[in-house]
C-alpha cells in the first residue's frame, strides 16, 4: 500500500490530538472554492485562526500569498479579530478547496524518535467533489521545505484516507466509522478483514473501534469520526447526542450511543461516555447542516469550539472545561463553515511538536 515497509509501519504510533504541537494548518479559501457568502466564511477564518495563535503557531497554505494577506487586512480593518500575520508562515500553492483536515498530512511517531507524515490520497470524499490539486497539497509542503529536516513524508498511494475519518487515543487504539472507511470509491477494493490489517499495520495499532451505521443529516462525508465522537483521554470519550425524538438524528445517534457504551478500554473498563448536545437545528434554504460539536479542536493549552450562536454554546463549553481540566475552553462562532458542511476541526490540521518548521 505504501512506500514503508509493513515492520516499520507497525512499529509506529499515531499521537493524540492533545499531545504538544509545533502548529495547526489551515487552507485559505478564495473565490472559486465552493463557500457560501464568501465574505462571512473569510471572518470566521480570521477568528478560528486568532484562536489558534493564543495557543500556538499558525500555518495557512493558499493560492495566492497577497490575496490571503489582504482578506486578513480588510477583517481586521473592520474591527473583527484577525491572525497576526507577522507570525504566520504562509506557503503557496494551487488548491481545489479548504478542508485541511482531510487533505493534510497525517503525523506518525516513531519508536526511537522518528518523524513521519503520512500523505494518503484524498479523493474528494469519494469522488464526489474535485480535488486534483488539494490531493497534493501535502507533497507541495514538503518540497517547500515546510516540514522539518528529520520528518519523512510517506506516499500512501493508493489507500484513500481522510484526517477528519480517524481520531487516536495515542496509545494504539483508534475510533472511526465503517461507513466512510468501507464507502463505495474509497477502499471498496479491501473486504472487512483486510480493511482491518492494513489500518492496524499502516497505524501500529492494537485495535480498532468501529462505529457502524452513524448518520447526521446534511453530512457530506460519508460520516467522518470527527463530527460523531472524539477521545478526549485514554478513556474518555465525548460524542454527539440527541434526546428529541422528533429529529431526524434521533435513531442514528441513539444506535452510536449504544455501540459507545458497549465499547471498553484496553483494561477491560467501559468508557467515560460524554454527552453533547445537538444545536438548534439549522438550515440553508431547506436543507439541514451538519452541525455538531464534537468537530472541536485540541490544541496546546486549548481547546477550540465551533459555536453555533446558541444557549447550547455554553452549556458545551462548560462540559469540556470539565473534561479538558488546564485547557482554556474557547467557543468561536462557526456557523458560516456549514454552508460548506463541515467545522472548525476539519479546516484545520495539527502537527506535533518538532515536525513542521
Amino acid at each position: 500500500m505504501s512506500r514503508i515497509a509493513g515492520n516499520i509501519a507497525r512499529s509506529l504510533r499515531l499521537p493524540a490530538e492533545w499531545e504538544p504541537q509545533e502548529a495547526v494548518q489551515l487552507t485559505w479559501p478564495h473565490p472559486d472554492t465552493d463557500w457560501y457568502e464568501l465574505d462571512k466564511v473569510l471572518e470566521c477564518y480570521c477568528a478560528v485562526a486568532r484562536a489558534i495563535q493564543r495557543f500556538t503557531r499558525l500555518i495557512i497554505v493558499t493560492r495566492d500569498i497577497a490575496e490571503c494577506k489582504a482578506d486578513i487586512a480588510g477583517v481586521a480593518s473592520a474591527g473583527l479579530d484577525a491572525p497576526d500575520i507577522n507570525a504566520v508562515r504562509f506557503y503557496e500553492i494551487p488548491l481545489n478547496d479548504t478542508w485541511a483536515r482531510d487533505h493534510g498530512g497525517i503525523s506518525m511517531a516513531g519508536p526511537e524518535g522518528e518523524k513521519y507524515v503520512y500523505d494518503f490520497v484524498f479523493n474528494g470524499w469519494g469522488l464526489k467533489f474535485h480535488a486534483d490539486k488539494d490531493n497534493l497539497i501535502t507533497r507541495k509542503m514538503a518540497l517547500l521545505g515546510a516540514f522539518a529536516d528529520d520528518v519523512v513524508r510517506i506516499d500512501m498511494t493508493p489507500f484513500v484516507l481522510e484526517g477528519g475519518s480517524i481520531d487516536s487515543d495515542g496509545a494504539g487504539t483508534l475510533l472511526t466509522t465503517h461507513d466512510c472507511l468501507a464507502s463505495v470509491n474509497r477502499n471498496e477494493q479491501y473486504d472487512d478483514g483486510g480493511l482491518e490489517r492494513i489500518i492496524k499495520d499502516t497505524f501500529g495499532l492494537k485495535r480498532i473501534l468501529w462505529l457502524r451505521d452513524v448518520e447526521l443529516a446534511g453530512d457530506d462525508t460519508d460520516s467522518h469520526i470527527d463530527i460523531f465522537a472524539r477521545f478526549c483521554s485514554e478513556d474518555t470519550i465525548a460524542y454527539i447526542s440527541c434526546d428529541d425524538p422528533s429529529d431526524v438524528n434521533y435513531l442514528p445517534l441513539k444506535g452510536m450511543e449504544k455501540q459507545l457504551k458497549q465499547f471498553r478500554t484496553l483494561d477491560g473498563r467501559p468508557y467515560n461516555l460524554v454527552p453533547l448536545p445537538l444545536p438548534e437545528p439549522l438550515y440553508l434554504d431547506d436543507y439541514r447542516l451538519p452541525a455538531s460539536y464534537a468537530n472541536f479542536l485540541i490544541t496546546n493549552g486549548g481547546v477550540l469550539v465551533p459555536g453555533c450562536n446558541s444557549p447550547e454554546d455554553e452549556v458545551v463549553k462548560e462540559i469540556l472545561s470539565g473534561v479538558f481540566p488546564g485547557r482554556e475552553v474557547v467557543v468561536t462562532d462557526c456557523r458560516p463553515l456549514l454552508s460548506g458542511h463541515g467545522g472548525l476541526h476539519c479546516i484545520t490540521m495539527n502537527y506535533p511538536k518538532g515536525y513542521v518548521r
